[in-house]
Order: structure tokens, then C-alpha cells, then sequence
């Protein structure tokens, strides 16, 4: 079933946050920009994906429309596995991680939603899997750097159902005014790599006593697996993964004895195929999987489905904010601190053409095969 087109389009959806909008890279960070991936094949069957991007969307969105869609266009929609030999091999010389590697995730899910819909199946139940019903998420909380706003924000978000939280801080007294405003939550935090390993054990020791659920990428950088195993024993859970280069990068951190929870991406590991191996290997290895998933498209949808078939409690990452409007609403958003899934084949639903028109950031790309 030939690939005859593959377009890339980006929305940007305003948001709220409960707080001040940060900046990154010198650009206010108050639009969720989402790179969709759209891949049309011989039968007039569209699938869709999600490709990781955040402020370096232009970087991955290029990646797609110079390299990776001349490449796809022609080939065999349902030849998946086959796919995904060929297309990272051919350019792993421009990286094992990044654009291409995120590019490429964003048409391999693209690829999964094609094969359920063709197949008439769910993407959970092509993964051999079974609808669970509601799954817990967690409000993944963003970065205040004051307690107060932590604080308001977790009582909020307690408020509105969700019974496990995680902060995006780097102090004490953030994760100690969390568990103030919500207790009996659990509290996670996220560091974003904040300290080398030196830091990272005085900070851990400082953490002990705080009952974390997790301390997440703790070291900087986060391909230390030395550094990052020299805190297990400390004893907060260690977790990590978001950054890791695919299956082997996960291995080599589970060789380290550096993680107790491992974090895959599906839009920043390669894709459906790749997350799949990954989890299948923590699991052999006795290790938790917790997916990262802080996006709303289609790589949050794939990563409730693939959390559905694969792990026995799945927990689901939701960033904590308001959007104006997504056009994969409501599957996006929790009730209650619950997510659901979509009851439609391959993800299980498409986006809303008319959110697609009124919060395009531009035209599409596309490119088409020419016999």
C-alpha cells in the first residue's frame, strides 16, 4: 500500500498556565506548538502522528520535508518493521538523536493510525492490548521557580481529581509547599538535568526525607549513566529516559543500575515500533516504565494505547495548563485526573479540520510521490 503523500503542519494553540509564561530561547513560550505529521496512501486512507519539536520545530519539521518524506513517498505503508530498518539506518550519519530521529517518530505514528484503520482495530489492540477503561494521569506541573504559585497550582490540580503530581522545580521548599497544598498526593520532580553528579547527591540527600514518588533526571548531562547510578543509594526512585537515543540507550542506563523508572518517549524514540522494544526490555529487567508524554496530539493519544496493551498500572503524563482549544479535543484533556481512549480505529480519532484552519501556524507542506 504505497505511501503517496506526507504533509507536516503545525498549530499553536494559546494557553494558561496558573502562572507567569517562561521563555526559552528568547521567545515567550505562551503557544503549545504541535508538528502533525499527515501521511496519505494509495487507498485514500489518512494517518496522523506527532512529531517532537518544541521551540526547534522548524529543525524536525525540515528534517521530514528535505530528507525523510522523499525517502517514505512511494514505499510500503504497511511494511512498518520493514520501514523502520531502512529510513534511520539511511541517516543515522545526521544523528541517533534529534530532528530525524523525532521526524521519523512522527511518520511511524502515523504509519501505526494507517495500520489500525486499514485493519479496523484500535491501536491498543493491534499491540495485542485491551481497552482498560479511564487510566490515571498525573498533572505534570510547569516551571514557577515560587513556591506560592507551586503551591496553588497543586491545590488546583488536587482539586480537579488528579491524585499524583509533578513539579518542574529545583528547591526544597517547592516540593515541600506541594505536599502542603495537597496532601495525600504524590509528588514527582522533575529537574531537567539542573546539576552534575556532585549536586546532584547533596540535593538528593537534602530530598530524602521529602517522600518523593520519583526525582527525574537529576544529572546534567543526561547520558552520565555513572553519575545517575551514583544516586540510587540515596534512596528516592531515580527515573529517566525522555533524552535517551532508542533501545540500546535504555539498556545501557538499566546496565548502569541507574534508573529505577524508565521514562520512553514516543515521539522523541523512533516511534510505536521502538517504544514498544523499549518497554518489553525495561520489563524484562524488572524495571517501571512511565511514559513521557507531555504533548496533546496524537503522541499523547499513541502513548495512552500503548500504555493500555503494555503496562499492568499505566500512568499518564498531562502537562498542567489551559489551552484556548486542541483539535484533539476531549481525548487530550483528564475528567477527574482520568484520561480515556478514543473509540475510533488506528488512534482512534482525527483532528477537528476547523481548529486545524483557525490555529495553523501557516500552510501545510506536503510532498507527493511521482511515479
Amino acid at each position: 500500500m504505497q505511501i503517496t503523500a506526507i504533509e507536516t503542519a503545525v498549530v499553536s494553540l494559546p494557553f494558561t498556565m496558573g502562572g507567569p509564561h517562561s521563555s526559552f530561547a528568547g521567545q515567550v513560550w505562551d503557544h503549545l506548538d504541535i508538528l502533525l505529521v499527515r501521511v496519505e496512501t494509495e487507498d485514500g486512507l489518512v494517518g496522523w502522528g506527532e512529531a517532537f519539536g518544541h521551540v526547534a520545530i522548524p529543525a524536525t519539521r525540515a528534517a521530514i520535508d528535505t530528507v525523510l518524506a522523499p525517502l517514505l513517498l512511494g514505499r510500503d505503508a504497511t511494511d512498518i518493521e520493514g520501514l523502520w530498518r531502512k529510513i534511520p539506518h539511511a541517516v543515522h550519519l545526521l544523528g541517533r538523536n534529534g530532528p530525524f530521529v523525532y521526524g521519523f517518530s512522527g511518520i511511524e505514528i502515523a504509519l501505526w493510525d494507517l495500520a489500525g484503520k486499514r485493519a479496523g482495530q484500535p491501536l491498543y489492540r493491534l499491540l495485542g492490548g485491551r481497552d482498560p477503561g479511564p487510566m490515571p494521569a498525573y498533572a505534570s506541573l510547569l516551571n514557577y521557580g515560587d513556591p506560592a504559585l507551586v503551591a496553588r497550582n497543586c491545590a488546583e490540580a488536587a482539586a480537579r481529581g488528579y491524585r499524583s503530581l509533578k513539579l518542574h522545580e529545583t528547591t526544597v521548599e517547592a516540593v515541600q509547599a506541594a505536599a502542603r497544598a495537597a496532601p495525600g498526593a504524590e509528588i514527582m520532580l522533575d529537574v531537567n538535568c539542573a546539576w552534575s553528579p556532585v549536586e546532584a547527591r547533596a540535593m538528593a540527600r537534602a530530598l530524602a526525607g521529602e517522600g518523593l514518588r520519583w526525582l527525574e533526571e537529576p544529572v546534567w548531562p543526561p547520558e552520565d549513566t555513572t553519575g545517575l547510578a551514583s544516586l540510587r543509594a540515596i534512596g528516592i526512585p531515580l527515573s529517566a529516559g525522555e533524552n535517551v537515543a532508542g533501545l540500546h540507550g535504555f539498556r545501557r542506563l538499566i546496565e548502569a543500575g541507574a534508573i529505577d523508572i524508565a521514562q520512553p518517549s514516543v515521539t522523541k524514540i523512533g516511534g510505536v515500533s521502538e517504544m514498544v522494544r523499549t518497554i518489553h526490555l525495561c520489563q524484562a529487567a524488572g524495571i517501571e516504565v512511565a511514559p513521557h508524554s507531555p504533548y496533546f496530539g496524537p503522541g499523547l493519544i499513541a502513548t495512552m494505547h500503548i500504555a493500555a496493551a503494555l503496562l499492568e498500572k499505566p500512568l499518564i503524563e498531562l502537562l498542567w495548563l489551559d489551552m484556548e482549544a486542541n483539535p484533539f479535543d476531549p481525548w487530550v484533556r483528564a475528567e477527574g485526573g482520568m484520561v480515556r481512549l478514543p473509540p475510533g480505529a488506528g488512534l482512534g480519532c482525527d483532528p477537528a479540520p476547523e481548529i486545524l484552519a483557525r490555529y495553523g501556524r501557516g500552510a501545510p507542506n506536503r510532498q507527493e510521490f511521482k511515479a
